[in-house]
């Protein structure tokens, strides 16, 4: 196997000495941790709906393949090259975002999925990295040229964006998307004030989706009062967890998956817990913190503020995604239908995280006037 020097000036040579090594180990222990949690969990759900045993684990094991070359391949750009991408991207993925309401497939009530050439893909998905850059680097311009009205463009794009995801309607999403805005805002340096105006618009659009919505409306009530429901899910999750005890039953040895219609996507941290016991649990959630924390240390390193806002926004929707998963699987908030980062089972979300955190590799790079952290 070859070993790169630091002398090496070729393109992978440059790429090994500057990339965060640490991060890309974490995440590809997180990814390998959801294959083996996919084994795990998903043969009772195929076979419940008919299909091979091992039909959700042979997709998963193409996939994450897959996510692991497009963070590479996209760790490999300049800041320069992400943002050009990530507006193509943006550009694709929102008209994408769009036709599934005319043309979309209609999943438990939403349409957020078209089909493409025979492959059923979740535009969304795509969407929330690519605005995350585009987001930033409208804000940044904003802040270096008082002439360009970023800050005002980006609320306009942000609303635009928001209206779209709550048509589908596709509300976890657009939790996603508003609070990452909102912690790009906080980075570039708002005032407080205006920062808690925003927070307040973001509770009344909160409020607002109860009222509009039966299916929010539906997942607060049971959250607040579970006997106004049956609670099922959550009540089978929680009974893993407390089953899984410190260490868990051991593989394959769990009960949730084979009741769990989502035991392979949305509550796959449920089959953690019961099988792999609150250990494994506790490691996960080390992994996630390690990869959020560790890439907004690097991202504030730059004197870029085009980098500073993109890193964080990424990792902000990669942090808020997982968080959000987690904490409604525990019955900490009410139910988003929002998949683990690179555990859940899933082409889209898997690809489309894959290509937020090689563009968080990409911008963290080390780079003159950003220190070695190593």
């Amino acid at each position: 196997m070859r070993s790169f020097t630091r002398t090496d000036t070729s393109l992978i040579g440059r790429w090994w000495w500057t990339v965060d090594r640490w991060t890309c180990g974490a995440l590809v222990l997180i990814g390998a941790a959801g294959l083996v949690l996919t084994l795990a969990a998903s043969p009772p759900v195929a076979q419940r709906i008919g299909l091979d045993a091992f039909h959700f684990f042979r997709h998963q094991a193409i996939y994450l393949p897959l996510a692991l070359g497009v963070m590479l391949l996209t760790s490999l750009m300049s800041p320069r090259g992400v943002r050009r991408f990530a507006v193509i991207g943006f550009a694709i993925a929102l008209a994408l975002t769009i036709a599934t309401l005319v043309g979309g497939e209609a999943v438990k009530g939403a349409t957020r999925w078209i089909r493409i050439g025979g492959l059923s893909i979740q535009p969304s998905e795509f969407l929330k990295p690519a605005f995350a850059v585009l987001a930033a680097w409208l804000i940044a311009s904003g802040r270096l040229d008082e002439r360009f009205p970023g800050h005002v463009l980006a609320a306009v794009l942000t609303t635009t964006v928001c209206a779209v995801l709550l048509l589908q309607p596709d509300v976890g999403t657009t939790l996603l998307i508003a609070g990452m805005w909102r912690v790009q805002l906080f980075l570039a340096g708002l005032p407080l004030l205006l920062v808690g105006v925003i927070a307040l618009l973001f509770l009344g659009g909160a409020v607002g989706a109860y009222f509009a919505f039966d299916h929010v409306r539906d997942r607060i009530d049971h959250f607040l009062d579970p006997s106004t429901g049956d609670g099922f899910q959550i009540g089978r999750a929680l009974e893993a967890f407390k089953s899984g005890g410190l260490f868990g039953r051991g593989p394959g040895e769990g009960r949730v998956k084979e009741i769990l219609p989502d035991a392979h996507a949305d509550f796959i941290f449920a089959v953690a817990g019961e099988e792999f016991g609150l250990a494994v649990c506790l490691l996960l959630v080390g992994l996630f913190a390690f990869v959020v924390l560790r890439g907004f240390g690097r991202s504030l390193r730059s004197n870029d503020l085009f980098v500073v806002l993109a890193g964080g926004g990424l990792l902000a929707l990669f942090g808020m995604q997982a968080l959000m998963n987690m904490a409604s699987t525990t019955h900490l908030i009410p139910p988003k239908g929002i998949t683990l980062p690179f555990i859940s089972y899933g082409g889209s979300s898997t690809i489309a995280l894959a290509w937020g955190m090689g563009m968080v590799l990409a911008l963290t790079r080390d780079r003159p006037g950003m220190g070695d952290i190593r």
